[in-house]
Parts: structure tokens; sequence; C-alpha cells
């Protein structure tokens, strides 16, 4: 294998997908127009019929894509400059449309020429071939490219410098001149845990909370609780990939969300597609089985979410109502697979908790962007001096939800359940306790994206649960 201070110093062409970029350009592009319009990907196909190049042309002038914010790959980068350092010419040459190339080589200063995909013609494989023997001659280049696609273009390059290719890939690169293999191909599967947060199926835990309300606690209801449980995580997790490929320029923008797996590249975003159908699809057999009802609210589930990721989000209050029904539809979910009537005060307390909760995150994000020096949350409808409102709306709700309970452990049937109900009027106290805490810790900037998340982090916020769940065990049994 030659070095690259062997190679001889000719025009290098550069592909763009998977090279330059650790990401595609085309799926880039489409769920970028498709967040902005959700009719872009029926225009799409449209012009899918007219041909590769017309749909790739459409979704340039549909998209918004963050240019600065992209994965780029710094090895490639990297060894452009070193090239151009040493007196040798630079060329971009990709099937990505010519406006979307045009402003990716004015944002990295590197090319000192551009070719992509004209509207007409999809730069790709033997076309591809054939423009560059046109544009340089046969063997008068280098090519740098990471797909079996490019295999037509290595064949008449003087020279060959695969990606990341795999080693089945490698082996077929043939070229006139000398081939160098540049960051190796690997395989992890790290990435594609994080992208279905596992950590978020924590939320899920609400389906058993109506069983444990109505003290309905034996086996078969448990086991049906269990595969509600499946049926929600496996829907929920298609659903946050889903979202993280709608709002891949709200996520690069962030300071944390920039290192998602699609936001940063280390998953194709191909594969995120591919990734959220399946989910959805094993989420949805269990959800069959367990009945007609079920299988309403989780088609309820996941509409509401994809209402949210592509308008609600936006949108001020509403985003919060909505975050609150995706909270409560996992109660509803818990009581409906094992066919326990929903009580109207656990109803009641869920509304108002959650639509707190809700707040909290949102209260969180706009201290982040105050702190960051920002007007707005990206993405959002607030500004940063609506944070003293949302921290009010925060409050006020969670403070609901404590009377709520308080007037639920005053009701007469509540004896029949809790021989000693006076301890609950405890764990109303430590709720108290903890929504305060909580509205106060965001107030500081100490809040992470997810309250949920925080609290089952925080060793004040799981005393507390504990303290709450040994409350309501002593009310029961004592």
């Amino acid at each position: 294998m030659e070095q690259a201070s062997q190679l001889p110093l000719q025009t290098l062409v550069v592909d763009l997908d998977g090279t330059v970029l650790r990401t595609d350009m085309l799926h880039e592009s489409f769920w970028s127009g498709f967040a902005r319009d959700w009719s872009v990907p029926f225009r799409a196909l449209g012009a899918f019929i007219r041909g590769k190049a017309a749909f790739k042309r459409l979704l340039a002038e549909r998209s918004d894509v963050d240019i600065a914010t992209l994965p780029y790959d710094e090895t490639v980068l990297q060894r452009l400059r070193d090239w151009r350092a040493q007196g040798g010419r630079t060329a971009l040459v990709t099937a990505t449309d010519q406006r979307l190339a045009n402003r990716i080589a004015e944002h990295l200063g590197l090319f000192d020429l551009v070719i992509g995909s004209d509207g007409t013609c999809n730069l790709k494989g033997p076309t591809k071939a054939e423009r560059l023997v046109s544009e340089f001659g046969a063997g008068n280049f280098i090519y740098m490219g990471d797909h079996p696609a490019d295999l037509p273009v290595w064949q008449v390059a003087g020279g060959a410098i695969t990606v990341n290719a795999k080693p089945a890939l490698q082996a077929r690169v043939a070229c006139n001149g000398p081939i160098e293999h540049l960051a190796p191909y690997t395989r992890d599967l790290r990435p594609y845990a994080k992208a279905i947060r596992p950590h978020q199926w924590l939320k899920n835990l609400l389906i058993f909370l109506p069983m444990l309300a109505a003290h309905e606690l034996n086996v078969g209801v448990f086991f049906l609780a269990c595969v509600a449980f499946v049926s929600f995580s496996l829907i929920a997790s298609s659903v946050y990939v889903l979202n993280d490929l709608l709002d891949l320029k709200g996520d690069r923008a962030h300071p944390r969300k920039r290192l998602r797996p699609f936001a940063a590249g280390t998953i194709p975003i191909a594969r995120g597609t591919v990734m959220a159908a399946s989910l959805l699809i094993a989420g949805l057999i269990p959800a069959i089985l367990l009945g007609p009802n079920f299988l309403v609210i989780m088609l309820a589930y996941y509409v509401l979410t994809m209402a949210y990721s592509l308008w609600l989000k936006r949108h001020l209050v509403i985003d919060i109502f909505a975050l609150a029904g995706l909270y409560t539809l996992r109660i509803l979910a818990g009581g409906t697979s094992a066919s326990i009537p929903m009580s109207v005060w656990l109803l009641a307390f869920s509304i108002f908790f959650f639509f707190s909760l809700a707040a909290v995150k949102r209260q969180a994000e706009l201290v982040d962007s105050r702190n960051s020096g920002k007007l707005k949350a990206h993405g959002r409808g607030y500004h940063v001096e609506d944070v003293p409102i949302v921290t009010m709306m925060a409050l006020a709700s969670g403070y609901i939800s404590v009377l709520v309970m308080a007037l639920y452990i005053s009701a007469p049937h509540v004896l029949e359940m809790y021989p000693q109900p006076g301890f609950l009027w405890g764990a109303c106290l430590v709720l108290l306790y903890w929504i305060s805490r909580m509205v106060m810790t965001t107030h500081r900037g100490q809040m992470n994206d997810d309250p949920v998340l925080y609290a089952a982090k925080d060793r004040v916020s799981l005393i507390c649960f504990g303290l709450i769940f040994a409350l309501g065990v002593a009310g029961t049994l004592l």
C-alpha cells in the first residue's frame, strides 16, 4: 500500500457523501425538507418519476440544511489541506446537487473545481467516470471515495484512496496507479444502541401505574403490562429515531444534542430510515395482540408524536400540552392493556403533573439558551424573556397536581383501598417539595434537557421517590 507522500501530485478528486462528509446529502436534504414542509415527500415522488437528478434538485431547493454544522470527516479535510499545501489541485465531484455542492465547497474553501448533479444528469458511477475522463483525461487524477458506485471511477483514475471502506470493497478497487486505504472500516454497534435511547424507556414504567393504583397485583395483569411496556418501548424508539432525523439541524446547533448518532454522522441516515420503520413494525405486533383499544392508543401516540415533531413543537404552550399528552397516553396504555378502568383522579393528576414536567423541560431549554447568549430556543416558539412565565406554569400545574392528590386522599372510597390514608398526606408533602426543588434547580441552570432522566440520576429525587413509595405501601398495609 502506497502512502500519501508517495502519491504523485495530480488533481485530487474527492467524493462528498461518505468521504468529505460522514453523511449523505440526499437523505440530509430529504429529512430537512420534510421537517420544513410535510408535503415534500409527495412533491419529491413526482420529481423522482422525472429522474433522480430532478429528485435531488427539488430536495436541494426545498431543504434548509445548515452547511456549517454538517459532520465533516476531519481526516479527509486534513488530507485536502496537505495536498493543497504541496501545490496540488483539488476537485469536489459528487452526485449531490450542484447547488448544495457549491455551498459546501464555499464553506470549506478547499476546492479548485466543483462538479455536481445538475437537475438533469445524475453524476454517479459510469456517468461520473465519463465526466472525469472528459475533464482531466484517463489516469490524470487521483480519486478519493467510499462506495462501490465509485469502482468505475477508480478504474480510469491514476491513483485511488478509499475512505472508511469495507474490506470487500478495498479488495475490488483497481486503478492505474497506487492505492491507499484511509480510515479503515470499523464496526461499532454502540451508536445504534444510543440512537434508540433505551434510557428513555424509563418513562414507559408509567404503564404499570394503573395496575399499582388499582391494586391489581397478579401475574396475569403484570404479564399484560410487560407486553405493553415492550410494545411502547419499541414504538417510542422508532419515534426517537424519526425525531432525530427530522431535527438534525436543531440537534447540530445544540451543545449536547450534536453528539447524537445521526447528527454526528456515526450512523448513516439511510439506516436511520430503516431503523424507524423496523422498530415501528416490531412494536405494532405486540400492540395488535393486546387488542384494538391498545392499538388505537399506540397509533394515537405515534400520530401525536409526528405532529409534535413536524409542527406542534414550534408553537408555544401547545407544545407543552402535546408533551403532557404523550406522558398521559402511557398511563392510558397501561390501563387499557390489562382492562383496568381508568380513575378520573389518576387522569386528572397525570394531566397536571406531566404538564408541569413538560413546562420544566421548556424552562431548562430557555435557561440554557439564555446562558449561551441566545435570544430564543432553537426551533421553539419561546424567547428567553419567557422564562418567568414558563416557570410559573411549571409551578402552578405541579402544585395543582398535588392538590388533586390531596383531594383524592380525602375521598370516601379511598378508605376501602388504604387502611391508613394518613400516610398519603406525607407523600403529598414529599411531592410538593420535589416539584419545588426541580423548578428551582432548572432556574439555576443545573437541569439537563429532560427532567425525567435528570430525576433518575439525581440522589435527592431518588430519595423522594423512595419515600413516596414507602408511604404508599405503609398506607396500604399498616
